[in-house]
């Protein structure tokens, strides 16, 4: 399975192509780059060598604090996670008390 580490929101387009290929995006809690980095045991840069960072790294890891940002079949936490939680009798649906 192909997938990738990003750090924004994916727009629709990309979360299809995501669903339509297989694939999987990830994403990493703001500040984990550390741990992130710890968790590589491979990696390789393959196209576009002379961007450097901004270059398609390969990597290989093992547990890899990330979480499923947008999985195999379309399923967006980002899209799809604040509709589940603003469902009624949801903790996160209920107005905040005034002070």
């Amino acid at each position: 399975m192909s997938v990738m580490i990003g750090k924004a929101e994916r727009k629709d387009a990309t979360i299809d192509t995501i669903a339509r290929t297989g694939a999987a995006c990830l994403i990493a809690v703001g500040g984990a780059a550390c741990l992130v980095s710890q968790a590589v045991r491979e990696a390789r840069v393959l196209p576009f060598d002379d961007l450097g960072m901004e270059a398609i790294h390969e990597f290989g890891g093992q547990d890899m604090p990330v979480t499923v940002a947008v999985d195999s079949r379309g399923g967006s936490v980002q899209r799809d996670g604040p509709k589940t939680w603003r469902r009624a009798g949801s903790f996160y649906a209920q107005e905040p008390e005034s002070a």
